[in-house]
């Protein structure tokens, strides 16, 4: 039983780790759950995630009104507000994590390791971003959208180098010290339990959405991918209330949910020891770079790489993440193949968002078995 594919439509996302675990998985298991049309991967650096309830309680507990801020930031161990009237609010990380999401505490990965190029502000200049070179694809990317001028690209120096890797031990370590807390208590981290391709298969076999909320939602372990409702073949998955939710009957002998979401078992063709021992993960290089001609965050180098892979119809649409019209900040992802609109959702949001529904648009249950 699986999503079909109802379009020959390339797809290029941008997301955090996370995301691109449940995009490599949907990858690996096209047989099962349907040939996936993200064919770029984009990757942010990402040491935690907000909640959007949470971040609007904090600004209005300091009497900001979340209408007001212009732009987030991390940097320097602060979160940073840029308000209107070119007014700055800054507050410790540490005092902002009682905004963090659950998941993010389990998380073991800081640079998208899963992703084509991982794109970050931390061990590059100011005005630059550090890209990490993962796959062939990736390399190709970054090397054509040099040469057309949509990137400069430079040498990382060896401390920024050096920077990014004590952060993503940082949160390696951390992050493993509170998967086995919640182990001891009954809790189970299955993600972490990587296993070999038959053992997965026979582990995840009869595992159905009953079992996706009791192993990782009601756990607190769901990173809001929607992914499960991306890849559900009778549409009766839905995110509400912040959570993923079933509007029916799981058909008999259907996995997929289980299989597509990132905190699931994950087999070691996807993520090995080897390679999760290794603080930035398998690449092929690091380097500086920036985008002379956007005026964006960290560079704006994820945006101009999502433009060149656009303009040279390298994938038909992308998937970014743009703010709600309604609700100020609230992450809200669309499906484009329109430059402008690449171009107006640039920013980070630092927020949970379902960046895979909008891919429903492509994709549809067939209901077979």
């Amino acid at each position: 039983m699986g999503i079909t594919k109802i379009s020959n439509e390339k797809v290029a996302i941008v997301g955090t780790p996370c995301h691109m675990i449940a995009a490599s998985k949907m990858d690996k298991f096209s047989d099962i759950l349907g040939e996936s049309p993200i064919d770029i991967k984009i990757g942010l650096f990402c040491m935690e995630n907000f909640s959007y309830s949470y971040m609007k309680k904090l600004l209005e507990e300091n009497n900001i009104d979340i209408d007001d801020v212009k732009e987030f930031r991390i940097e320097k161990n602060f979160l940073w507000f840029y308000l209107n009237k070119d007014k700055i609010f800054k507050i410790p990380i540490e005092k902002a994590k009682k905004c963090t999401r659950k998941n993010c505490n389990i998380c073991m990965d800081f640079t998208s390791e899963l992703s084509d190029i991982s794109v970050g502000s931390v061990g590059s200049k100011e005005g630059w971003s550090t890209i990490i070179v993962r796959s062939s694809k990736g390399l190709e990317l970054v090397k054509n959208a040099e040469n057309d001028d949509y990137i400069q690209i430079k040498p990382i120096e060896e401390s920024g180098l050096k920077l990014i890797e004590k952060l993503a031990n940082k949160k390696k370590k951390e992050n493993l010290s509170e998967i086995r807390k919640r182990e001891m208590v009954g809790r189970p981290v299955i993600y972490r339990r990587q296993m070999p391709l038959t053992e997965f298969a026979e582990e995840v076999s009869n595992c159905q959405f009953k079992d996706l909320k009791s192993d990782v939602i009601d756990i607190g372990a769901c990173v809001l991918c929607g992914a499960c409702d991306l890849v559900c073949p009778e549409g009766v998955i839905r995110i509400e209330d912040r959570k993923p939710q079933i509007k029916g009957k799981c058909p008999e002998g259907c996995n997929l949910c289980y299989v597509a979401c990132p905190r699931t078992y994950i087999p070691n063709n996807i993520i090995d020891q080897e390679s999760d021992r290794k603080p930035l993960g398998d690449y092929i290089k690091i380097l500086s770079a920036k985008a002379p001609k956007i005026k964006g965050q960290d560079g704006g180098v994820a945006t101009a790489l999502l433009n060149y892979a656009l303009s040279q119809k390298l994938v038909d649409e992308v998937v970014v993440v743009d703010k709600s019209i309604s609700e100020a900040w609230k992450p809200e992802p669309i499906l484009t193949g329109n430059v402008a609109d690449v171009l107006n959702a640039a920013g980070t949001k630092y927020a949970a968002c379902t960046i895979f529904t909008p891919l429903k648009e492509l994709n549809k249950g067939n209901g077979g078995v």
